[in-house]
C-alpha cells in the first residue's frame, strides 16, 4: 500500500477515534503514542495529523500538542471583523484581493449607501482565508468621497482597521439580512468545495456613529464553515443595553444600586 494511502487511513482513524464527537480544545495522544496505536512509523502520523491541520480540525502552536478545533466560524451578535473573529479562534487570518474597481453607483448601490446614482465608488472583492483555507468571498462598495484613494492602498489586511487609521472613520453598527444560497461553479472554486453546496448569502451596511452609510457588503460564507448567533426579545419587551450590567434599582430614586 502507497505511503499516501496509509497516511490517509491514519488520518480517517485519528478523526473517527479522537476528533468526532469532542470537545473544542480536546488534545490527542503524541505522535509516538499514536504511531504504537496505529502500528505505523511517526512520519506517517505526521503527514494525517498535517491533513487534520490543512482541513483545520486541529491545531497546534509553540511546540505544543494537537489540540481539536470546532471547524467553525461563529458569527456573535457584535460588531467585529473577519480579522478579529479569526485572531479569537488562533487562526491566522488573510486576504486575497480578487478585484478591486473605482466606478459609478448603480442605482441599488446608491440606495443603499445613500447617495446619487452615478456617483464614484470603490468595489472590492476578496477571498478571506483562515490558515490558508479558504472561508468567504466578500464584496463591498464604498464612497470615493468619503475613502479619496482607497483603491490603491494594501487591501490585503482588515479593511475596518485600514478606514479608521487611514481614513479615521469606524464602522459602528452592520444591518445585516443572511439568507441560504447553493453555489456556483465561480464561487465554488473560489471557497474549494462542490459545485452546489450549502452557503450564506449576507448583505450588509455598515454605518457609523453619525449614522452615515459607510460600506455595502455583499459576502458569500461556506456553510460548512460558518454560522450566525443572534439576540432576540419577546414583543413588548426590552432586555439590557448591550454591553451594561444589570443592576438593580432603587424604587424610591430611580437610579441604579452601585455595588
Amino acid at each position: 500500500m502507497r505511503p499516501a494511502r496509509i497516511a490517509q487511513e491514519v488520518r480517517d482513524a485519528i478523526e473517527a477515534r479522537y476528533i468526532a464527537g469532542s470537545e473544542p480544545s480536546s488534545v490527542l495522544p503524541s505522535e509516538r503514542r499514536l504511531a504504537e496505536e496505529f502500528g505505523v512509523a511517526r512520519a506517517t502520523v505526521r503527514s494525517a495529523l498535517a491533513m487534520l491541520r490543512e482541513q483545520q480540525q486541529i491545531r497546534s502552536g509553540g511546540g505544543g500538542p494537537a489540540m481539536v478545533v470546532d471547524p467553525r466560524l461563529t458569527k456573535a451578535p457584535r460588531l467585529s471583523s473577519f480579522t478579529q473573529d479569526a485572531l479569537a479562534r488562533g487562526w491566522q487570518p488573510s486576504s486575497r484581493v480578487l478585484e478591486v474597481e473605482e466606478e459609478r453607483a448603480d442605482v441599488t448601490v446608491a440606495r443603499d449607501l445613500g447617495i446619487s446614482s452615478g456617483a464614484e465608488v470603490v468595489r472590492i472583492q476578496r477571498l478571506r482565508l483562515a490558515d490558508h483555507s479558504p472561508m468567504a468571498i466578500e464584496e463591498v462598495w464604498l464612497s470615493e468621497d468619503l475613502f479619496p484613494g482607497l483603491a490603491s492602498e494594501d487591501l490585503s489586511g482588515s479593511l475596518y482597521e485600514l478606514l479608521e487609521t487611514r481614513y479615521g472613520v469606524a464602522v459602528y453598527r452592520h444591518d445585516r439580512r443572511i439568507s441560504a444560497i447553493s453555489v456556483d461553479a465561480v464561487h465554488a472554486e473560489l471557497l474549494d468545495i462542490e459545485v452546489g453546496a450549502a452557503a450564506l448569502f449576507a448583505t450588509q451596511i455598515g454605518v457609523d456613529r453619525r449614522g452615515r452609510r459607510l460600506e455595502l457588503g455583499r459576502s458569500i460564507y461556506r456553510g460548512d464553515r460558518f454560522d450566525f448567533t443572534t439576540v432576540t426579545f419577546a414583543a413588548g419587551r426590552q432586555g439590557p443595553a448591550p454591553g451594561r450590567s444589570h443592576r438593580p434599582v432603587n424604587s424610591r430614586t430611580n437610579r441604579e444600586v452601585r455595588p
